[in-house]
């Protein structure tokens, strides 16, 4: 196992000796009186311990955003763009710490973190560095007789923004850019378990040269300072992501604010593998898709649905697959598969699978690794077969190494199972046939559909979900825009006092 005091490695406790709390532009120590630590998943040690944010920081945060805004929204577009284009290049300069940090706190393996996670967020800030210069409203039309009217898009304001703990680089990315690319100014509260990146995130910022305030980063518990943020009458809009329990919550202590909401929310996803597909291709596809980010992804594969030719042989690849697939240590460069975020969320994934044993099979993995790996919060890989449609481990959102298999008959069976379930984030769909692959992509219910693939995603692509996995969209130009509003703004072309639709209040009357 690796050594968290390793001097070669990240060492979160000197790097942010000043406080986990970033606001205009400067490391602070909270304010709630209570502390926190963050731990290696990998051996369960501390190796950050930090003031949690109280509500008086998440105050002063909105304050520095709320004072920049100003300055950040009358900037112009290219002057934004500049800065943002910056920001990529430190990010670019940063991506070692960057990476050791995020394995770090999360136990993802470092080459995750190092050719996926790092890269896609140099890739998403250059994107929207790119799109700040095309803040753009609807061309100028004479729908009223004399008046000319056209469309603005302005910036909102403040947004407070709440972040989870799987992907907290990347998920800060997605909340902050396309914010900060239309004008806005942000709060974001990273989880309380991985706030390491976000830091780190926030001060690249800083050194590209945008401005104090624009960026800020409260750390704190979520019933504290999360609520707070969510709530605070200066923040004009919240953006959640994490799961649908709490994201239901955000929107009822959103609602009495009447502010903007975008949730990206939790997800079970569907891997429809037809009986026409490339069966050897599948199975890497379901393994690949099922253990990325030890499962803990929200568009992870989670339910494949097989056509009953293919089953049983799709069930003994896939576990034979998962059996050779390394778990171990995150720092070492042959790891395929690091812990769980934390014991409490391997012990959370391990009852889904132990209460599934008296209705299922349990084909592959289904135990906690032992020896080396006993000290962190590791779970072999797991494959579920034969549970029914409506039992917990096929409904509920597990967010661990685990994938359940189901057979199906007909195509019109496969696609209505797909789609049973409250979530509609993500989907794939396995077929040689083009037909095949229309129906599916039209008919399964989700924010994205993947055929003969599943999980990549693109800058340049919407992400976000339909039904219980919320609303809105990341990345792209569409999350761009979510993070503007529409004026719409009317000239009179006339140099007449008195117009004719005046009559209908005052009549002739001169």
């Amino acid at each position: 196992m690796h050594n968290p005091g390793n001097s070669t490695r990240f060492q979160a406790q000197d790097r942010f000796a000043e406080g986990a709390q970033y606001i205009a532009g400067r490391l602070t120590k909270g304010t709630s009186g209570r502390t926190h630590a963050v731990v290696d998943p990998a051996t369960g040690q501390d190796v950050y311990t930090y003031e949690l944010a109280g509500a008086e920081d998440v105050d002063a945060a909105v304050a520095a955003a709320r004072e920049a805004f100003p300055g950040w929204a009358g900037a112009t577009p290219g002057e934004r763009s500049d800065a943002m284009h910056r920001f990529a290049g430190v990010l670019a300069e940063r991506a070692e710490d960057l990476a050791q940090a995020e394995s770090l706190q999360c136990g993802k393996p470092l080459k995750l973190s190092r050719e996926f996670d790092v890269p896609g967020t140099v890739d998403n800030t250059a994107f929207f560095a790119g799109a700040a210069r095309h803040l753009q409203g609807q061309s100028a039309g004479e729908y009223s007789g004399d008046h000319t009217s056209y469309v603005r898009r302005e910036p909102i304001g403040v947004v407070g923004s709440i972040a989870p703990w799987n992907y907290p680089l990347q998920m800060a990315a997605w909340k902050v850019l396309p914010a900060i690319a239309a004008g806005n100014t942000v709060v974001l509260k990273p989880a309380e378990l991985t706030p390491l990146t976000s830091l780190l995130f926030a001060q690249a910022a800083t050194e590209a040269g945008i401005p104090d305030g624009v960026v800020n980063i409260v750390t704190g518990a979520g019933r504290d300072a999360g609520e707070h943020l969510v709530g605070h009458p200066d923040v004009a809009m919240t953006s959640f992501t994490g799961s649908t329990g709490v994201g239901k919550r955000v929107a009822e202590i959103a609602t009495s604010t009447v502010k903007r909401l975008h949730l990206e929310l939790g997800g079970k996803a569907p891997f429809v593998v037809f009986d026409d597909a490339d069966l050897e291709a599948a199975v890497h596809g379901a393994v690949a898709g099922a253990l990325i980010n030890t499962g803990q992804d929200c568009t992870a594969a989670t339910r494949a649905y097989v056509q009953r030719p293919l089953y049983d042989a799709f069930v003994q690849g896939v576990a034979d697959l998962m059996e050779s697939v390394r778990v171990g240590d995150p720092f070492a460069p042959d790891t395929d598969l690091g812990p769980l975020i934390s014991h409490a969320q391997r012990d959370r994934v391990a009852g889904f699978v132990d209460r599934a044993r008296s209705y299922a099979r349990v084909v592959a993995g289904g135990v906690v690794p032992r020896g080396d790996l006993e000290q962190g919060a590791y779970y072999r890989p797991t494959l579920v077969a034969d549970a029914a449609q409506d039992s917990e481990i096929v409904q509920a959102e597990i967010f661990g190494p685990v994938l359940v298999v189901l057979p199906f008959d007909s195509d019109d069976e496969g696609i209505r199972l797909a789609n049973d379930t409250p979530y509609g984030l993500a989907a794939s769909a396995w077929t040689r046939d083009v037909f095949r692959a229309n129906r599916a992509t039209r008919d399964i219910k989700a924010g994205c559909v993947w055929v003969n693939d599943h999980i990549p995603i693109l800058s340049e692509m919407p992400h976000g979900g339909y039904k219980a996995s919320g609303f809105g969209k990341d990345m792209s130009a569409y999350s761009f825009e979510e993070y503007t509003q529409i004026k719409h703004v009317m000239f009179d072309n006339t140099a007449v006092a008195r117009k004719a639709w005046h009559r209908t209040i005052f009549g002739d009357r001169p």
